[in-house]
């Protein structure tokens, strides 16, 4: 029987989230364990005729640190003599096996037998569903998308076909999941494989109302100007919000009388303006 590594360590027969009863005492792989573990349900298991092919692997061994034990660790090899870890490297190869585990995954859902075991996962809604309105309403599932293909750079999102955007995932135990685990590619390289689970259309916007009646963008635009008035002040001391933006930016003082307005002092015209 394994022992669950590292940080997912427990006492308790929680942390088994399928596996109960008679099912614990036979023997199974790690492969096996380390899905049905609880909040690792995420997880697909990888076949390991896959994880046996050194193609698929390439390039896995400079991002995960003793990379030897961790895939004999995997691949069930540690048992044998000649593959057994010391006890006091054994928790580091535990947490070498999961991110390794976790790279192998990313690459194996891209597969078809991949996409197959990830379909009935979206099926049962296994990531939850979208938490944007409209689409909460409908009950859309959501499928996990990273950010980035690198370990430790973020963690794992959800993709809604629907609206065709990225959130936090509902489940705590999904957002603790590295992105890399699923990767950049896997969302959209499954609907365009299946299709017919790509909605037809978007979800109509949502349109502020007050009072029923929409808002007109000129609304906006206006309030902007106010502020933007209102502000000049602020930067300006010596402007009044009264004075043209030329004047305030460049600090020149507004003159007085006719001598402002360009018109010989005492003349008609400036009588009657006056």
């Amino acid at each position: 029987m394994f022992k669950a590594p590292g940080e997912i360590t427990t006492d308790s027969d929680e942390e088994y989230s399928e596996i109960s009863g008679s099912e614990l005492d036979e023997e199974i792989t790690w492969i096996e364990w380390f899905c049905h573990l609880k909040g690792h349900e995420f997880y697909v298991e990888v076949d390991e005729d896959y994880i046996q092919d050194d193609f698929n692997l390439t390039g896995l061994s400079a991002q995960v640190p003793c990379y030897e034990d961790a895939l004999n660790m995997i691949l069930d090899f540690d048992d044998q003599d000649d593959h057994r870890v010391p006890d006091d490297h054994q928790p580091i190869v535990e947490t070498a096996a999961q991110m390794l585990y976790g790279l192998i995954h990313a690459r194996f859902i891209l597969t078809s037998r991949g996409m197959a075991a990830m379909l009935d996962k979206y099926n049962a809604r296994v990531y939850s569903t979208c938490p944007l309105m409209q689409c909460d309403s409908l009950q859309q599932a959501v499928l996990p998308i990273g950010t980035s293909d690198l370990l430790r750079q973020s963690s794992a999102k959800v993709y809604c076909p629907h609206c065709r955007e990225m959130y936090f995932p509902k489940s705590s135990r999904l957002e603790s999941l590295d992105g890399a685990y699923f990767g950049t590619t896997f969302a959209h390289l499954f609907f365009l494989t299946y299709q017919h689970l790509v909605p037809p259309a978007m979800p109509t916007p949502f349109v502020p109302r007050i009072y029923g009646f929409k808002i007109h963008k000129s609304v906006r635009e206006n309030l902007r100007r106010q502020c933007e008035r209102v502000q000049i002040p602020q930067y300006f001391p010596g402007a009044s919000s009264g004075y043209p933006k030329q004047q305030a930016a460049t600090g020149e003082q507004p003159q007085e009388g006719a001598a402002a307005s360009g018109r010989p002092a005492g003349s008609r015209e400036e009588i009657l303006v006056d």
